[in-house]
């Protein structure tokens, strides 16, 4: 017998159970087993994380789950580079476009400047704002196609 639980305070690791059984059943579905995590951190002196970037690389996309730079480090380029070290990675382990999601109210304009384009937006969520979500191609496509100009 089988019951249903509502746990909002589930830990990280029941979360990662259902997330975990996700990644697996996808992968045995498709046959594509090639999946690298891309976890590139800010630290200070003390070790301490300030900022980074986490996301994976299956299917030859990279997908930017979460980019966070600490307020009294804004403005000096690190999301920029934390970004383009994600790609670079990302590249290196196969992937050929990248994704992400992001708020109205959080880095849209990094993104932009950065080549990514939206192709999806939730409008009002949450309300007065937008989510949007953006796309780039890492390798141009005359290269990703294996045709020449």
């Amino acid at each position: 017998m089988v019951r249903m639980s509502s746990e909002p305070a589930a830990s990280p690791d029941e979360l990662a159970k259902i997330t975990d059984a996700i990644y697996r059943w996808n992968m045995d579905r498709t046959g594509d087993h090639d999946y690298h995590q891309v976890a590139i951190f800010l630290r200070d002196d003390d070790g301490e994380i300030r900022g980074g970037v986490t996301g994976g690389v299956w299917g030859t996309w990279l997908h930017i789950v979460g980019l966070w730079v600490d307020e009294d480090l804004r403005g000096r380029g690190f999301g920029r580079e934390l970004v383009l070290a994600a790609e670079a990675e990302a590249g290196a382990a196969g992937a050929r476009r990248a994704f992400l999601e992001t708020h109205s109210f959080q880095a849209p304009e990094l993104y932009r400047k950065l080549g990514y384009v939206p192709f999806a937006e939730i409008e009002d969520y949450p309300p007065g704002s937008s989510q949007l979500f953006m796309r780039k191609d890492l390798v141009p496509p005359d290269v990703d196609s294996g045709t020449s100009v």
